[in-house]
């Protein structure tokens, strides 16, 4: 099966984002008062941002939304390929069979010429729609996650949280892995389906 373009990016480039946003963006870190205590022991644990790209309803919601609106413009690149491409061979045709004066030939290939240009245009055009959309849904994420472990941490007290994702974290102890819980958590948390456009 042939795998388009967009789907990928749609796919990959929220991980890759998600991870980015997270090193661009400040962490939550709380200000410390002129009275405040390093505590003498430092309470970390971690989430598998894997486990909440395949189990946290609204990204795998919206993962879905943004699959098929890649696919819907796979699917009109694709077909407004193939019709200028029939075009195309169509005109090349009768120019080897001498059906047009040197006039016509030029005005069509100059036809087919921009319509491959407006082609270009849209496949960029509708490329930078769903860049945009999934950068929006990075941040909703993002933001629905730092949201909720700052709520989730007022009971914990977590020194840090880490997320961990592939192999960044070289080693970490199952006992510290609240990924489940926190997974419920905004399940729970979680209103409902996203608003389609």
């Amino acid at each position: 099966m042939k795998r388009n373009i967009f789907g990928v990016l749609a796919v990959s480039a929220f991980a890759v984002l998600f991870m980015a946003s997270c090193n661009k963006s400040q962490p939550n870190v709380e200000p410390a008062s002129a009275n405040a205590k390093v505590p003498a022991e430092l309470k970390i644990a971690y989430v598998e941002v894997d486990s909440i790209m395949t189990q946290y309803t609204f990204a795998k919601e919206y993962s879905k939304i943004l699959e098929k609106k890649s696919q819907n413009i796979q699917n009109t690149l694709a077909q407004k390929g193939q019709a200028l491409q029939a075009a195309a061979a169509n005109f090349q045709q009768k120019v080897q069979q001498n059906a047009y004066t040197r006039e016509q030939a030029e005005a069509i290939q100059a036809g087919l010429q921009k319509q491959n240009n407006d082609l270009q245009g849209l496949q960029q055009r509708l490329g930078n729609e769903l860049q945009e959309e999934t950068n929006k849904y990075n941040k909703a994420l993002h933001d629905s996650i730092a949201h909720y472990l700052a709520v989730y941490n007022k009971d914990k007290k977590y020194s840090i949280i880490f997320s961990k994702s592939g192999d960044n974290l070289l080693y970490a102890d199952k006992a510290y892995d609240i990924t489940n819980e926190v997974i419920a958590g905004l399940n729970k948390a979680y209103k409902g389906k996203p608003k389609k456009d």
